[in-house]
């Protein structure tokens, strides 16, 4: 794959089109012309599906002029000049139509691809309240008798029965097998998870109780599309998109939706042309409302992401198995699809101006994956972060009746957090913040920045604080162990640097026995994945550990929340800024006395934490292949100029990564994820789940051998990314 590293369909993506054309009433040649003309635009952006309105080649408001001879003859004109302009496309057509068999008339959607219509669904239900009178026209799907029509010279699959299955091919694979016709209907299992299997409902479809797409998606399709025309009305909007976003959620897919648009009648209506593209309840895209312009939306759907939801979310399974006897009637037509050919720009540039086969990701790849770059949704999830840490500490200080901590206070980001916490909790508990028994424990390589920095803290947030030097314990244990530190040799190994974690941490759980304390944890969750901590006497072990599911970002976002929005009191804002800007570091070595700050560089050791949280969050919660996560790092962090940043963080902290970088770190991460830390990941003690990412409890969201190895991993990235 290295070759086509670039290729979103490489990497499990698929790019979709939700079209709004001009529609004339009542002029089904002139809506064939703008239906085709959108679909060229799709084609000319490399979508691989385009959704166009219900009944878009009639237009929708127009009544017994349906049942009109010279009316349905263009219409079927229509559709024969958009199938023949199709020959040459990219996507797979979605046209609404009024279509006449059997001596009914149906509300159709006619699935065209390349010059071939694939098949035709009618309508399943069929509105016949307040302003809509469609069974005066038409007659609903359930009264079709024939499985098949004759259609444009063809026998084509009819029915609301049907999955369109795309096997995606290379371009003179699927050329050769289009001379033999590429459709197939059967009702066989699906296949690898990056085809995509489409499914097409109209309209009121979506409104019911259990919409035809419930069904279709338990059948394994994974792109829900529904040709709507559906008025506006005051506040229809904001119940269109909750519809769409708790289908596409529920049944774990993306899920297209259109809506007529210029042109049509108003009569007695009026239209809006809104047009959304949803994924597992997110919205990709949204189309301008009431525009007078014609508009196509777009956006690359992840349909690996979707299969892997879908796996691993068992209720959805459960579902699918009790509904059986209704799945084993859906029938399936599998088409080979041409693969467009469409790279990503390589550092997530590009724009629709680019040259043909060149254009960024068309969907928002968060830099921060736990921490949204939208400012609304940061300020409701720090609040959320917070309060299930401290509603956590509460819980575990009410069960045992302790109502003093001990926390060990560094002067770096984790036990800043840490200590934040715990003065929250204690203020709700309604105990004194003297409870918390602080403690800065500084050793051979503890910089003045730091030591500072923990006492100001301690003092800002009213704990007890204490000093407690280490180093006479730590040289005890030197001399014990035969180390050459114990004779002065600047012997700066692994095991220099264990002794004075473990001394820090027995200091602590011999304080919380002596004060009836508990010993609360500090270590967050990137440092877990990494197995960044010393294991058993060190920061890897305490009582109570509340920022156990809590990445690095997310430790830093919600100390910078809590300065920009003067959640404390101005002296603790700066000395919090001032932890800010200190270098992560786990100060166990000294350095040559040259400067204030820290001697160690924990990111330089193990990479940058942004990527590595990156990385944790696509790996872990949807097992994607790592040249996959290679690709959509690129996508995020390939330029600083594209996408969004949090505000609040400094121009100076916005960095941008190139591909090799992104390799290298991914190689770290996954040597050290899959292969040399789990043991230490088994063994953490209890602290809350806070973030929908995931935690990496043992008991929770990742149970994992200790002794696995990585070779799977690092030999895919090797291989597939350049």
């Amino acid at each position: 794959m290295t070759e086509n590293f670039n290729s979103i369909y490489n990497h499990g993506f698929v790019r979709v089109a939700v079209c709004v054309p001009h529609v004339r009433v009542a002029d089904p040649a002139f809506n064939a012309a703008h239906t085709s003309a959108l679909a060229s635009q799709a084609s000319d952006a490399g979508a691989a599906v385009a959704l166009f309105p219900e009944l878009g080649i009639s237009s929708y408001a127009i009544d017994d002029l349906l049942q009109q001879e010279a009316l349905l003859e263009g219409v079927l004109a229509g559709i024969g000049r958009i199938a023949d302009e199709s020959r040459s496309l990219t996507p797979v057509l979605l046209v609404g139509a009024p279509l006449r068999f059997e001596n009914r008339l149906f509300n159709c959607a006619v699935v065209i691809y390349r010059g071939e219509v694939l098949g035709i669904v009618p309508k399943t239900y069929l509105p016949s309240y307040r302003e809509f009178y469609e069974t005066r026209q038409f007659s609903a799907a359930r009264h079709a008798v024939g499985r098949e029509v004759q259609f444009l010279g063809e026998t084509v699959p009819f029915g609301n029965d049907l999955l369109f299955r795309a096997g995606l091919t290379a371009a003179e694979e699927a050329n050769d097998q289009r001379e033999n016709r590429s459709r197939t209907v059967d009702a066989a299992s699906d296949g690898p998870e990056r085809e995509f299997v489409l499914h097409v409902e109209i309209c009121e479809d979506v409104w019911t109780p259990i919409p035809p797409s419930s069904y279709a998606a338990l059948a394994g399709a994974t792109v829900l599309a529904n040709l709507s025309a559906s008025n506006i009305t005051i506040g229809k909007s904001l119940y269109r998109k909750d519809l769409c976003a708790s289908q596409s959620g529920k049944c774990i897919a993306a899920y297209l939706y259109s809506a007529a648009g210029p042109g049509e009648s108003t009569t007695d209506l009026a239209w809006d042309g809104h047009a959304l593209i949803y994924e597992d309840g997110d919205l990709l895209a949204e189309s301008e409302r009431f525009a007078d312009h014609e508009q196509i939306i777009v956006a690359d759907v992840d349909i690996e992401r979707l299969a892997q939801s879908r796996m691993r979310q068992t209720s959805f399974n459960d579902a699918a198995a009790l509904h059986r006897t209704q799945l084993e009637a859906v029938r399936r037509v599998n088409f080979d699809f041409q693969t467009p050919s469409l790279v990503a720009g390589a550092a997530g540039g590009g724009s629709q101006g680019d040259a043909p086969g060149t254009d960024r990701l068309r969907r928002n790849i968060e830099r921060f994956p736990f921490v949204p770059s939208d400012a609304v949704r940061r300020d409701e999830q720090a609040y959320e972060a917070y309060n299930i840490q401290v509603h956590g500490l509460m819980q575990r200080l009410r069960a045992t009746g302790i109502k003093k901590i001990v926390v060990g206070i560094s002067g770096g980001l984790d036990s800043t957090q840490a200590l934040i916490v715990a003065a929250r909790t204690m203020d709700r508990l309604k105990l004194p913040r003297k409870n918390i028994l602080a403690y800065t424990m500084p050793g051979f390589a503890t910089s003045s920045g730091t030591r500072s920095n923990a006492h100001r803290l301690m003092e800002a947030f009213g704990a007890s604080g204490h000093e407690l030097d280490i180093r006479p314990s730590s040289m005890q244990m030197f001399r014990d162990i035969g180390h050459p530190f114990a004779e002065e040799d600047p012997e700066y190994d692994i095991t220099f640097e264990n002794v004075q974690a473990g001394e820090r941490t027995s200091h602590l759980f011999r304080l919380a026995n002596y004060n009836d304390a508990l010993v609360l944890g500090t270590g967050d969750l990137s440092e877990l994945a990494l197995g960044w901590a010393t294991y058993g006497v060190g920061d890897q072990m305490s009582h109570y550990n509340v920022n156990a599911s809590v990445p690095k970002t997310l430790i830093q976002h919600l100390i910078r929340w809590a300065i920009a929005t003067s959640q404390f009191d101005e002296a603790a804002s700066r000395v919090l800024q001032s932890v800010l800007d200190t270098e992560i570091s786990p100060e166990l070595v000294p350095g040559d006395g040259s400067a204030d700050g820290p001697a160690q560089s924990t990111e330089a050791k193990i990479g940058p934490y942004e990527l590595q949280d990156f990385f944790l969050y696509y790996i872990s919660r949807y097992g994607f292949r790592p040249s996959k996560v290679a690709f959509m790092a690129l996508q995020a962090w390939g330029d600083r100029g594209q996408g969004m940043w949090p505000e609040f963080l400094p121009d100076l902290k916005r960095n941008e990564y190139d591909l090799g970088e992104i390799k290298k770190w991914l190689e770290l991460f996954l040597f050290r994820f899959f292969q040399i830390s789990q043991f230490k990941r088994t063994a953490v003690p209890n602290g809350p789940k806070v973030g929908s990412g995931g935690s990496l409890s043992p008991r929770g969201d990742w149970r994992a051998p200790s002794d696995s190895s990585a070779a799977a991993w690092l030999a895919e990235l090797r291989q597939n990314v350049p």
